[in-house]
This record gives structure tokens, C-alpha cells and sequence, in this order.
């Protein structure tokens, strides 16, 4: 096929019979799970306005950045992937949405080659605005994001070529972390209706989806804006849906963690034992200064009651080496504290000062090469910690929703996300099967299909 030498007019309802071809759109996405569902949905929205979905490295009319902002490495690589999109096409339309475009706008449309900017509100209506466009215009569509107030519209009935549904459940965040950027590009807490949820949960069971992962800014504050509604209403009510087997949530605040909610959680039969409780740091005096609104002890209390109701919780966390003022011993204290804790994974991440937040402002701000070797040395504790949590699962038997496939192996994961690796005849993705999980090797959980558990 001929690459057009033009801009085409995307808005023509005869494009077809013009150009003897559908409409193409490819996206790139960066950043959190509720970027990739927030991405899927406007996927939707194109495919219903007659457009093919393609690759992002191949030719098309769209491309569609959705960019995140929680790093400065982040900022970068969307500026990379903005500019590669152009050399694919130089008189494609290219839309930038997102977190950075919504912190940064004027950074973004100047930019050579991009013609629309738009934040995280109004994506509903990027089809409609992309089609107003001619490659030579630079618009900018960004809404004050602090006095929205309404949970945006936007939603999905299937992922393509996925087995695992991500829901996005809430928008915003007024926790105000003294280091993070995302309450000023995400806005103020809003909820989505509980009906709401569950009709597209339906129709993602239609669908064949066995799974879906509650996500959200701040999963933690949904309801807040509602009213006598809480998170652990919408797992309840997700639970009797029939067609879906497991219910996850994502990175949740160890203060949600309480008697009650793990008492009513436990009761609820679909829902998987992986938490992800967010950290930041083993240190009080950090946390502090974090604005982080709960101390060490607090943290260990929520994880000694997930394992007290589940033995086999995985429980997973996100680190920040570095902050501004993190001493020696501070760094220490959080090591020990985190080699107490034992917990399944760690995500470590250097602090990346932010501009417009306090921690950017902080005095004592920590030389790069001592955030790499602080980086290191918890990197190689979670490997540790890593290996001896899933050295403990050989033996035991597992379920696994299984998603993919390469040469006869599949991979899927069980109801506390470990991946795991089975050899199998029979066509196994989007099944649930129950495995033996018989060995650990180079660093890969391998398992048999226990025969007529399929």
C-alpha cells in the first residue's frame, strides 16, 4: 500500500471509497493501569467511529500519546515517543493526552508536530476533536482539572487480546504526598457510580473476561464523594456477577487496611490475596516529611493482619530512595525495616524532584550517585525477598488464569500474582486451571496441569 503524500480528510464519511482503506489510529501509552484503561476506552471510541487500530511503530492517520508526568524520566519518554510518531508519518494527525499534557501543555504543543494537547478530562471527546483538525493546526484542549467535579464518562467491554480486565472505578487524589505531581494533573477525588461499574462488569463478563483489577488514582478514597458508599461495596457487588471468577484491587494505603474491611474482605470469595500497600519508606522521619499521613508501625499492623487473614498474601510495595534529606542512618532504618517486613516484590524508585511540589523546594536534596546506590542495594534485597517467597509455593497446588502462549508454553498467573509456566497440549488462554507448582527454575515457577481441574 501507497503511503499518501497528503492529509487526508479525516472527517470525510466517504473516506473509504476515496482512499480504498479504513481510517487508521495507533496509541502509545505510558505510565499507571488506569493510563492503559483510560487508552483502551479511547481505543473504543475510534473503532466506533470507523477507524482501524494498529501498531504503534507502523503508518497511520492518529497517533495518540497518552503520557505520564510521576517521574522526570517519565516526561522524557513522552517526549520521545511524541516525536517518534511524526517520522511514521509526517502528515499524520498527532494528539497528546494525558498527565504530562495536562501539567505541561504549552511544553507539549510546542513540540514539532503535534496538533492537539488535551489533559486527563474530555477524552470522550478526542475523536470529534482530532476530526476537526488539519496536519498544520496546534490546539490546545485542557480544562482546568481542579474544579472538575464529575467522574468522566469513559469505559470498555473488552481489552483487545487480553484476558485480564483493568475497571477504572475512581479519578484524583487529595492526599497531596509532599513529592508527587498527580493531584495537580488528576484534580480533586471522584467516584464512579456504583451501577455504573457493575453494568460494564457485566458486559465485560459477556465477553469471556474471568478477571478484573479495580483501578484508580487513589482506589483507597472511592466513595468519599458519594456518600455512605465505600471501595469494599463495589468488590461486594462485583463478587455476584456471574462470569467473573477474581476481583483485584490495585495499589491501595495501608490505613484502609482495618479489622473491619479485612473481615468483610475475607467473606468475599472471588477476591485475590495480592496487596499492593504502598510505602514509600521505612523511615518515620521520612514518611513525615512525605506527607505520607502514617508511620512505619501502622504500615507493619496492616501487613500483620492481611497475613494473619491470608497466609499467602502476596504483598507488594512501591520504594522511594533518596528524598530530599534522607540520611545514612534514615536509609538504614528503612533497609532493616524492609528486610523485617519481607514482602513479595518492591518497586524501587530514585526520588525525581517535581516541579510545584514541597519536596522539589526541600533543602538537602540527595546526590544522584548516592540515589544509585541506595537504588542497589534494596534492588537486591527484593530479589532476596522475591526468591523466598516463591521458593515456598513448590509443592503447593495453585489455580492460574492463564494468558499467553510461546511454543506450547503457557504463562498466567495465580490468585496471588505470581506468574507461573505450565506445558500444555491443550489451548489454555483465558482458561482457569489448577497446577502443581513443581519447580523454580532460572528464576521462572514451572507447574503441571492437575488432570480434570480444568
Amino acid at each position: 500500500m501507497l503511503k499518501p503524500k497528503v492529509q487526508l480528510s479525516l472527517f470525510a464519511e466517504d473516506f473509504y471509497n476515496r482512499y480504498q482503506r479504513h481510517k487508521q489510529v495507533a496509541f502509545f501509552t505510558l505510565g499507571c493501569k488506569v493510563n492503559q484503561y483510560e487508552t483502551d476506552a479511547m481505543e473504543h471510541l475510534f473503532r466506533d467511529a470507523g477507524y482501524e487500530v494498529t501498531d504503534f511503530e507502523s503508518f497511520a492517520d492518529v497517533y495518540v500519546i497518552n503520557t505520564c508526568t510521576v517521574t522526570s524520566m517519565s516526561d522524557k519518554k513522552s517526549r520521545q515517543m511524541i516525536r517518534r510518531a511524526k517520522k511514521h508519518n509526517e502528515n499524520a494527525i498527532i494528539a497528546v493526552v494525558g498527565c504530562y499534557s495536562q501539567k505541561s501543555p504549552d511544553e507539549v504543543i510546542a513540540i514539532e508536530g503535534v496538533n492537539l494537547v488535551m489533559g486527563t478530562s474530555d477524552r470522550n471527546k478526542i475523536v470529534t476533536e482530532v476530526e476537526k483538525l488539519d496536519v498544520k493546526d496546534h490546539v490546545v484542549e485542557v480544562e482546568d482539572i481542579m474544579k472538575q467535579r464529575v467522574f468522566e464518562a469513559l469505559s470498555i467491554e473488552e481489552t483487545y487480546g487480553k484476558t485480564r480486565a483493568f475497571l477504572k472505578i475512581q479519578e484524583g487524589c487529595d492526599r497531596f504526598c509532599s513529592y508527587c505531581i498527580i493531584p495537580y494533573t488528576r484534580g480533586p477525588v471522584r467516584s464512579r457510580s456504583i451501577n455504573d461499574i457493575i453494568s460494564e462488569v457485566k458486559s465485560l463478563a459477556k465477553n469471556g473476561y474471568k478477571e478484573v483489577v479495580l483501578t484508580g488514582i487513589h482506589v483507597a478514597s472511592y466513595g468519599k464523594d458519594l456518600g455512605d458508599i465505600r471501595l469494599i461495596d463495589v468488590i461486594k457487588a462485583i463478587n455476584n456477577i456471574d462470569g467473573i471468577h477474581r476481583i483485584r484491587t490495585s495499589s491501595v494505603e495501608p490505613l484502609i487496611i482495618t479489622d473491619d474491611f479485612l473481615s468483610e474482605l475475607k467473606e468475599i470469595d472471588k477476591f485475590c490475596p495480592h496487596f499492593h500497600l504502598s510505602l514509600q519508606s521505612g523511615s518515620d522521619s521520612v514518611l513525615e516529611r512525605m506527607n505520607r499521613r502514617y508511620d512505619k508501625a501502622e504500615y507493619k499492623s496492616a501487613v500483620d493482619k492481611i497475613r494473619k487473614i491470608y497466609p499467602d498474601a502476596a504483598i507488594t510495595t512501591d520504594i522511594i530512595v533518596g528524598f530530599p534529606g534522607e540520611s545514612d542512618a534514615e536509609f538504614e532504618e528503612t533497609r532493616a525495616y524492609l528486610e523485617d517486613i519481607n514482602l513479595y516484590e518492591m518497586h524501587i524508585f530514585k526520588f525525581s524532584p517535581r516541579e510545584g511540589t514541597k519536596a522539589a523546594a526541600m533543602d538537602n536534596q540527595v546526590k544522584p550517585e548516592i540515589k544509585n546506590h541506595r537504588s542497589e542495594v534494596l534492588i537486591e534485597l527484593a530479589k532476596k525477598n522475591k526468591l523466598e517467597f516463591e521458593k515456598k509455593l513448590v509443592g503447593k497446588e495453585a489455580e492460574v488464569l492463564f494468558e499467553s502462549s510461546e511454543n506450547g508454553i503457557y504463562e498466567g498467573h495465580t490468585t496471588n500474582y505470581v506468574k507461573v509456566y505450565v506445558q500444555s497440549d491443550l489451548d489454555l488462554i483465558g482458561e482457569i486451571a489448577r497446577v502443581n507448582i513443581d519447580r523454580l527454575e532460572n528464576k521462572k515457577i514451572f507447574g503441571k496441569i492437575i488432570q480434570n481441574e480444568i
